[in-house]
């Protein structure tokens, strides 16, 4: 577990004073738009406390989680009779939305919405309750015209959206070295081009974009189109590990079927350790999910490089989230914000112990 950063415990302040953070703090999607996919699985078995559980992701590689458990049916089989709906997004406030309307219960989502929705609901709507993956972030360039970190500076680097994941890392970075960017216009010492994952690939051979901080596996097809990597993000963190998707579910659902979250939990839990153990077939297996969810899979230039480095984990590695939300707070992104009691890892740690695996941290942020 990486050492915890600073805990912050004061409340949210000045937040409504923030317009831009409902559409900043957003995960970044990449694949088919955003649309329901309320796909029906074969339910068999005892059936739980509710008759169905509908479950949000991304079509994306750093849900690999969420598409092989369910490409493989392994949820629907921790699940038995209580049948699985999944649903399909491409941006974060499109599926927290969906988590404060009823439309889905647990999502797989990326820190920085989370903690949007978390903060924007004063803890009310939602909880972490699990990790999915860490990793898969990189900073690709074009080698002509960027050969070291300090040849980034007076170039045009795109992120995948303002205040996004990636973008309040690269914010961060950018801040780290001593250089000054205006976070929301992006001007300063480095131009930093709010870019769609879809669209990159175009800019980068464009030459609009000399580079991108951008998750896999845009990095990789990136680099397909010539970019080389300059940055993987891992090596910034602690033991290279920082999260990049979680777990999250509505506390209404969570209160009334807590059988329902351990069964997906232990899906999730059983997903983790068969994608570990299997890496080539698990592969396949996102892959396929994707050609269905997509209309095309991943070339193996793309893939294969994009695959090696996620790391899938059931730890939320929850001081990454704290230090990310304290990065978008030193950007000027997101006011002061109150996460003790975001997580609740009890039902994870419950399924750990019983799989004889070690429980997972909270950071101190947990739910009483």
């Amino acid at each position: 577990m990486p050492a915890p950063r600073t805990t912050r415990r004061r409340a949210v302040a000045a937040f409504a004073a923030l317009p831009l953070l409902a559409l900043a703090l957003t995960a970044c999607g990449y694949g088919s738009q955003a649309a329901d996919d309320d796909k029906a699985h074969t339910a068999k078995g005892e059936k739980l406390s509710a008759d169905t559980v509908r479950i949000g992701y991304f079509p994306n590689l750093t849900h690999a989680t969420a598409l092989v458990g369910d490409q493989e049916g392994l949820f629907q089989k921790a699940l038995g009779g209580t049948q699985l709906k999944t649903a399909v997004f491409n941006a974060g406030p499109s599926e927290i939305e969906a988590l404060n309307a009823g439309s889905i219960d647990i999502g797989f989502i990326g820190p920085s919405p989370a903690i949007n929705g978390y903060v924007k609901s004063k803890g009310e709507n939602l909880r972490i309750i699990g990790g999915s993956a860490s990793g898969g972030v990189k900073l690709v360039v074009n080698p002509e015209k960027i050969r070291t970190t300090a040849d980034v500076k007076g170039k045009r680097i795109a992120t995948p959206q303002l205040g996004n994941t990636q973008d309040v890392a690269f914010l961060h970075w950018i801040s780290e070295q001593g250089w000054k960017v205006d976070a929301q216009s992006g001007k300063g010492d480095v131009s930093v081009i709010r870019t769609d994952n879809k669209v990159a690939p175009n800019a980068y051979r464009s030459g609009s974009i000399d580079g991108a901080w951008v998750p896999e596996p845009t990095a990789s097809k990136l680099i397909a189109e010539g970019a080389k990597e300059l940055l993987d993000e891992s090596t910034l963190w602690p033991d290279d590990k920082f999260v990049i998707t979680n777990i999250i579910v509505s506390q209404k659902f969570l209160d009334a079927h807590p059988d329902v979250v351990e069964a997906v939990l232990r899906g999730s839990v059983t997903t983790n350790t068969w994608i570990n153990d299997h890496p080539e077939k698990a592969k396949d297996s996102a892959n396929a999910a994707l050609r269905k969810l997509t209309g095309k899979e991943l070339p193996p230039e793309v893939i294969d490089p994009a695959w090696k480095s996620i790391r899938i984990t059931d730890d939320p590695l929850a001081a990454t989230l704290d230090a990310q939300a304290k990065h978008a707070v030193d950007a000027g992104l997101l006011a002061e914000p109150d996460l003790k009691g975001i997580y609740d890892l009890k039902p994870l740690n419950k399924i750990l112990k019983a799989a004889g695996k070690p429980a997972v941290d909270d950071a101190g942020l947990g739910a009483e």
